[in-house]
């Protein structure tokens, strides 16, 4: 008090008397709790869902604490496990093309550090608030670590509608912000490495790409590394842009050749001729939709957020994404028997259906619309479709949920890839294409040699790997040991395929951190 009486008489009497009258007055006062970690602490933003279901970062700590109950982990390792590591929060301002000035809101959540690089996308929609992405960066640890890819946990998100800025002012965004992401250690090839989401694009990814190598390139020769879900031309790896949607196509297409879990659940073996209903016509939902097409399922049905349409007959996904793409709607297309408009459009997901795929956003399936699902297999393809009393009432019916965490995992098993492919500077089958084409072309000389007609074979049968080729097989095997990994501990538990997905997720966790030892 002395000390702050002798600094108040270099002041003007009457400011120092304010000042001092402030101090009182704040000394007075209790002093707040420092926020719990489940607690958001950000402006409140729309809940996206029924009020009364938990928000997602609830939903993901209840569906952790269901799969802990069957480890014997030490409490205190599950306490390391669960907690956020790190958080970023930024506002900075851009100009906008009419001369005024917009504050944007940015986040970046690395979930944990137990393998490094982190990993996870950017997400640009309104909804972004620090408790989605801290959920979502949690959610990307257990999904890295169901399939196997060695990366710890991370998530990003601007609070803004892209719908609403122009293509120059995006730029500026997503250019601004991967700079504040770089300046506070959460961008870097071994260090955190986003990837696109909900609201983003290669182009966006292109555009944080090069502003890295622009800013700290020069001394960073793995800086084309920084990001994935690049274009080819910056060092993207062929097949990224469908690895979502193709992932769940290839998981689902597994779990219906094992016979142990079609018995299980009075499924016949087999995806040909299975009835599916999208829900979201996005990336992942388009390229869902279209490998479900090409490997003998039938998609009936298509829901979008303003209007969806049906043919029991099969609906034509490439015609009907040519149709959205001109039109901005699923309205109107003449490939459907019947449509519903924007008001009755969810409604759809309730349609008979061998399988149903929310690929859209959280909560799309909640207490109040789950009786109503008719759909044998949920299959998620977006992160969090199904809340927990959701599930609930699903199981009891006889569904079967197939979890996000591993069925939507493809996107990042990709990504895997083509931070391989940045990392070693050349591209998947650039060294042993044609080696594998003399190889086979010699076989086939044998073959013809003995008389045997090899016409028929087509040119595969000669042809070497393509990046492509090589990448679909990567991704093809990770989700099929994803898939027998879950199925196996969920058999053995007794346990829903979501437990046993989180399970094994926390096994791999608890094995890592044992091994490498605790930092003091």
């Amino acid at each position: 008090v002395r000390h702050r009486r002798n600094i108040m008489t270099l002041l003007p009497r009457s400011l120092a008397l304010r000042s001092l009258r402030f101090a009182a007055a704040t000394a007075r006062l209790p002093k707040a709790a420092p926020p719990a970690r489940w607690i958001n602490t950000e402006p409140p933003q729309s809940n996206i869902g029924p009020a009364e279901e938990p928000r997602f970062l609830e939903m993901v700590k209840l569906n952790f604490l269901a799969a802990s109950k069957y480890t014997d982990m030490d409490p205190m390792m599950l306490e390391q496990i669960v907690a956020c590591n790190s958080v970023l929060r930024v506002s900075f301002p851009i100009k906008r093309d009419d001369g005024s000035v917009y504050v944007v809101r940015g986040y970046r959540a690395q979930h944990s550090h137990h393998r490094t690089p982190c990993k996870g996308g950017i997400r640009y929609s309104e909804h972004v608030d620090l408790q989605e992405v801290e959920a979502l960066a949690s959610l990307m640890t257990f999904k890295c670590a169901v399939v196997n890819v060695p990366f710890g946990g991370a998530k990003g998100g601007v609070a803004i509608d892209p719908k609403q800025f122009s293509v120059s002012e995006l730029e500026k965004i997503t250019r601004r912000y991967t700079v504040e992401l770089r300046k506070y250690g959460f961008l870097g090839a071994g260090t955190d490495v986003p990837a696109p989401d909900v609201g983003t694009g290669a182009r966006e990814m292109s555009w944080i790409k090069d502003t890295y190598a622009v800013l700290y390139g020069m001394d960073d020769i793995f800086s084309n590394a920084c990001v994935t879900g690049k274009p080819k031309s910056q060092g993207g790896v062929d097949g990224r842009t469908e690895a979502t949607g193709l992932g769940v196509a290839y998981a689902v297409r597994y779990f219906l050749t094992n016979e142990a879990f079609c018995k299980k659940h009075d499924i016949t073996m087999g995806l040909k001729g299975k009835t599916v209903i999208v829900q979201g016509f996005g990336n992942v939902g388009y390229y869902a939709a279209k490998f479900f097409k090409e490997f003998g399922a039938k998609v009936i049905g298509v829901v979008e957020y303003n209007g969806s349409v049906f043919n029991s007959a099969g609906l034509d996904v490439e015609a009907l994404k040519e149709h959205q793409t001109a039109n901005k709607t699923l309205l109107g297309f003449k490939g459907a028997e019947r449509e519903l408009p924007i008001d009755h459009a969810s409604e759809l997901m309730h349609e008979q259906c061998d399988i149903l795929v929310p690929a859209a956003l959280e909560k799309a399936i909640h207490m109040h619309n789950a009786k109503k699902i008719q759909a044998k297999i949920i299959a998620e393809g977006a992160n969090g479709p199904t809340t927990p009393k959701a599930e609930e009432i699903l199981i009891a019916k006889g569904c079967v949920v197939l979890p996000d965490m591993l069925m939507n995992a493809g996107g990042v098993s990709v990504s895997y890839f083509e931070w391989l492919k940045n990392l070693s500077h050349v591209s998947f089958g650039r060294l042993t294409r044609r080696w594998e084409e003399r190889g086979k072309q010699g076989l086939l000389d044998v073959l013809k040699g003995h008389g045997i007609d090899t016409s028929a074979m087509g040119p595969e049968a000669s042809s070497g790997a393509s990046e492509r080729d090589i990448v679909y097989s990567g991704l093809e095997d990770t989700m099929c040991k994803g898939v027998d990994e879950t199925i196996e501990t969920a058999m053995k538990l007794g346990v829903s395929y979501r437990v046993a997905a989180f399970v094994n997720a926390l096994k791999k966790m608890e094995g890592t951190y044992k091994d490498a030892g605790f930092t003091i």
